[in-house]
């Protein structure tokens, strides 16, 4: 283990004890504090990964209210940290309430130091667990493009593809519904592509009315209408030798699709009110959140502007089809919120996880997102919870199977269906599942099957 995850502080105010518990951990980095400012001053000095407290500190030794404040701010600076709280007080309500509050466990005087240096020993594993798998969250989120959090196997494939592309200057088509982030992958391609160190333009088509969305594009000349007092370029000019998304291009008016086809043909615009054509190397990628064809055959959409925007067509994900996605997104956004609000939470509830999960989220990214940033504005901590989230966990908490329960429930299907097919001949039965007739028999008995009534003639 790491030296920084064998440090120690010991939070007691008895000299006698001090110096046992230094003794007793000899073997670790110890520091020692007498009350809760000395305490929170070590925690913030070394770090340590495990805190053994007294609950009776000063100014209030014979009671427990001044560890218990102690208790809460050591966790709330230090989240992570694992907390046993030793104390003589034998009033088993104070452990409840130790543990609720977050300690990792409760130990009563007098001290029995194999237990303890096992109870200790135990949450430095724990701590260097707990590490080592937010470490392994973080790598398996990480993804080659920026901003994207790639951990299930068709988010990844998809970044796969755009790194594929995104070198080439092909007009890329992102389709997908509202909030699962195609603004996100237009500025991954973007910033994979030779044109990364130019402009990165996105217009959004649904959210500027149809007179001005034609300016908004192509710009205009000085007098081309009322209001034009000077020359404006438009956006498609503004990315020259950049990136152009053209968001929600399923709501651009039919006038201006025909305009967009010339373009994307010619690459060169013609402002309002201007006769001269304009050259403009841009790469042009296109988003929607609707049925193309379909609008194709409403007659709303062009067909041969349909074709030349997909020259290739990335399909997004929704947030539901990504599993594995959910809490690994959650967790990310409530460290991001959490740290932009100043506030020490240590992650999400069971319940938490559980709503999350079990959560349609129609709204998918944005949606989860906003749900978290208000969960986070709202918590009292240490955990963000269901009811912080605004959603109902299940009345029995959904749990992810262990590995073993998987086997079994595999095994015990398995020795069902070759017993079926075998009409109950257990030798027959052995030969398809390519085992041993005692190892049907040990199969037949630890998973309480029942055997077909031909197994008689085994």
């Amino acid at each position: 283990m790491a030296d920084e995850a064998r440090k120690l502080l010991i939070v007691e105010d008895d000299r006698g004890l001090q110096k046992q518990l230094r003794w007793c951990f000899d073997g670790y980095d110890v520091s020692v504090a007498e009350d809760r400012e000395s305490a929170l001053g070590e925690l913030r000095r070394h770090e340590p990964a495990v805190v053994l407290q007294d609950l009776g500190l000063p100014p209030d030794p014979e009671g427990v209210s001044e560890g218990f404040k102690t208790l809460q701010e050591i966790l709330q600076t230090r989240p992570a940290t694992k907390v046993i709280v030793v104390t003589g007080n034998e009033t088993p309500e104070n452990a409840l309430k130790a543990v609720g509050f977050g300690a990792y466990d409760f130990y009563q005087k007098p001290v029995d130091v194999d237990v303890l240096q096992l109870l200790v020993e135990r949450a430095f594993t724990l701590h260097e667990l707990e590490a080592e798998n937010r470490r392994l969250a973080r790598e398996q989120a990480r993804s080659p493009l920026e901003g994207v959090i790639a951990v299930s196997p068709p988010m990844q494939e998809l970044c796969r593809k755009v790194e594929k592309i995104a070198a080439v200057d092909v007009t890329t088509l992102l389709l997908g519904e509202s909030g699962t982030g195609k603004e996100v992958f237009a500025k991954a391609l973007h910033g994979l592509s030779p044109r990364a160190e130019h402009r990165f333009i996105a217009i959004n088509c649904a959210a500027i009315p149809e007179n001005l969305l034609e300016s908004e594009l192509f710009g205009y000349e000085k007098g081309a209408y009322t209001g034009a007092h000077k020359q404006t370029p438009g956006k498609i000019e503004l990315a020259d030798g950049g990136t152009l998304l053209l968001d929600e291009i399923g709501d651009m008016p039919p006038a201006l699709q025909a305009k967009l086809l010339r373009f994307l043909q010619e690459r060169t615009v013609e402002r309002i009110g201007g006769r001269k054509e304009i050259p403009v190397d841009v790469r042009v990628v296109c988003a929607t959140n609707q049925d193309l064809q379909q609008l194709i055959a409403d007659g709303r959409f062009r067909e041969d502007l349909y074709y030349r925007i997909s020259e290739v067509t990335l399909k997004i994900p929704p947030l539901r089809d990504r599993e594995g996605c959910r809490v690994v997104l959650a967790r990310h956004f409530l460290d991001v919120h959490a740290k932009g609000m100043n506030k020490q939470l240590r992650g999400l509830s069971d319940d938490g996880v559980d709503a999350i999960q079990r959560h349609a989220w129609p709204g998918n990214v944005r949606e989860l997102e906003n749900r978290i940033k208000g969960a986070v504005a709202i918590s009292d901590g240490p955990m963000v919870t269901a009811d912080d989230l605004g959603l109902v966990a299940g009345t029995v908490q959904h749990k992810l199977p262990t590995l073993r329960e998987v086997r079994d429930e595999a095994e015990r299907r398995a020795v069902i269906d070759a017993l079926a097919a075998a009409d109950g001949n257990v030798s027959r039965a052995a030969k398809l599942l390519g085992v041993s007739r005692p190892t049907v028999y040990d199969l037949v008995q630890r998973h309480e099957i029942t055997v077909p009534a031909a197994e008689a003639q085994t």
